[in-house]
């Protein structure tokens, strides 16, 4: 919805549960100069619908099946440098934003936060601001401002130093997928992810498959579900 003087800001709705997409699709169609222009349902769709629909903004679950949020919002900033990303997550932990805002997010919300609150995001990610949430504590802003400076040395945690490959292979390992079934998601052969998996957990120095599901789990990359 939005008149024909101003243009509409376009907007990506990536969530895998369907329910919240609709729900999200009604509240922003509310929303005058916001239009949604497409509905992604995980990671590689979503990446797929970037290229697509080239959105202005994408609205990012930071929990999807496949290739989490905070990975595909990597790769948007990396292939699509222009495009904002305003993350939703269920959780407003300083660790989960202090990621995603490292990884180049304009915006964090909490999928508690009020439908007004979506609406002031949109609009100061759309003027190319930041835009964090109430439910966003103020010490995780002043946390992220004084670990900036850090964040841009060379030196990362063993998880920055995986390839986005690798960061792909240990999620599908963690939700506890085969060999077999991760080669056939990827496209790729057993003995490729055989070799990832092996250089991954090296990496890491994690020597068996529970711990690399409990570090899966610590870094949010899935639940417990």
């Amino acid at each position: 919805m939005h008149s024909d003087m101003t243009q509409a800001i376009r907007l990506l709705l990536a969530d895998d549960h369907e329910l919240i997409r609709a729900g999200l699709r009604s509240l922003i169609s509310g929303f005058a100069d916001v239009d949604v222009v497409g509905e992604a349902r995980n990671g590689h769709e979503t990446l797929v619908f970037v290229d697509r629909f080239s959105p202005d903004i994408v609205l990012l679950d930071i929990l999807m099946p496949g290739m989490n949020g905070l990975e595909v919002l990597r790769r948007i900033k990396k292939e699509f440098p222009s495009v904002c990303v305003i993350m939703l997550s269920m959780n407003s932990a300083e660790e989960y934003v202090l990621q995603a805002m490292r990884s180049g997010a304009s915006g964090y919300l909490v999928k508690s936060d009020s439908p007004k609150e979506l609406e002031l995001a949109i609009r100061a990610v759309a003027r190319k601001d930041t835009y964090l949430s109430a439910a966003v504590s103020k010490h995780v802003i002043a946390g992220y401002l004084s670990t900036q400076a850090e964040t841009e040395k060379p030196t990362g945690s063993s998880y920055d130093r995986l390839t986005p490959r690798q960061r792909e292979v240990l999620q599908l390992i963690a939700e506890g997928q085969s060999t077999k079934q991760i080669a056939a998601t990827l496209g790729l052969s057993g003995k490729t992810i055989e070799s990832h998996r092996t250089l991954l957990m090296r990496q890491l120095n994690i020597h068996d498959i529970a711990s690399l599901v409990r570090y899966a789990l610590n870094r949010g990359l899935v639940t417990a579900e």
